[in-house]
């Protein structure tokens, strides 16, 4: 098996990492509940052009940002985030930005995946493609050895199904609860930051939201392609008879709650361990380390299975 990176990303992709099995493997085949798959989006970086030359205007007081007011209001937000991670120990910043980092690794982690791709970026449908020019296709990666390509397309099809709903609700959820935060205003020192996470949620739900719309459009259109990946197929072979895998088996928090999944741990494929691999075999920014780290926590968590995070 190659680890060596593979040649810059020239269209967008989908890569299918199963997390779990189910025990008896006639059974849940398609099942995004019984079967935990991470999907990993990844969209080729769009050429850097030297800006043209722009007429000099007289400067105005205030105007529309360029790259649009949501863009410019979601980066404005990211950055005052960010600074909140820096501040002095023992800030009421840092605190609140350890509470938040806390929060948001328990949002589950097909949330996460799916508002962390901008449709914008992705191949548009509004356009037939030409004469001469290929047809629209979006390679969906798995592993062969685990699934086949109808099984691995249906999957898909109900991972999109169950989470579309999901989020739908929880963008309106949010939204009508926030204004009922408005009480907290009268505290001027501190934000209102029950308002602020009521809004970051809807706001979460809501790019999750759009992003099942936008791959479901995808793929009643017939553009996404199941393709089997061999060196996917070794790797998640190799990190499910890991040390960790096997030792965490016998954990001691495999007690009495957990009798109804079993040896939880049979269902699970990955460790953390596999993840650098992982990143290294499809080029993944480090980004995706955090992600994919976060999915397989979680799914052990789901299984059952007693494991640290740390």
């Amino acid at each position: 098996m190659s680890l060596i990176p593979k040649a810059p990303l020239r269209q967008m992709r989908i890569i299918s990492i199963p997390l779990t099995r189910p025990k008896n493997p006639y059974q849940g085949a398609t099942d995004p509940k019984r079967i935990l798959t991470y999907y990993q989006f990844q969209i080729p970086s769009r050429p850097n052009h030297p800006n043209p030359v722009r007429e000099t205007k007289p400067k105005t007081k205030w105007r529309l940002p360029e790259e649009g007011v949501i863009k410019f209001l979601q980066a404005k937000a990211t950055s005052t985030w960010a600074g909140f991670g820096q501040a002095k120990e023992g800030s009421w910043q840092l605190k609140i930005y350890r509470i938040g980092e806390q929060l948001s690794d328990r949002i589950e982690f097909e949330e996460h995946a799916l508002k962390g791709l901008d449709a914008s970026l992705g191949p548009s449908l509004a356009h037939s493609p030409l004469k001469g020019e290929k047809k629209l296709r979006v390679p969906l990666i798995y592993p062969s050895s685990l699934s086949s390509s109808p099984e691995t397309l249906s999957h898909f099809k109900a991972f999109l199904q169950d989470r579309m709903p999901q989020h739908r609700r929880g963008f309106y959820f949010w939204m009508l609860i926030s204004p009922f935060t408005a009480p907290f205003m009268i505290i001027p020192i501190i934000p209102n930051l029950p308002f602020f996470f009521c809004v970051w949620r809807s706001w979460s739900h809501y790019k999750a939201y759009r992003t099942t719309q936008y791959l479901h459009d995808l793929v009643v259109n017939d553009v996404i392609k199941p393709e089997g990946n061999e060196d996917l197929d070794a790797i998640i072979i190799k990190g499910s008879h890991s040390p960790e895998h096997v030792v965490s088996e016998k954990s001691p928090n495999n007690s009495s709650e957990s009798k109804e999944g079993g040896n939880s741990d049979k269902l699970l494929l990955l460790s953390k361990d596999t993840v650098p691999s992982i990143l290294t075999l499809f080029g993944l920014k480090a980004t995706a380390d955090i992600d994919l780290s976060r999915a397989i926590w979680q799914a052990r968590q789901r299984a059952g299975a007693g494991w640290s995070k740390s």
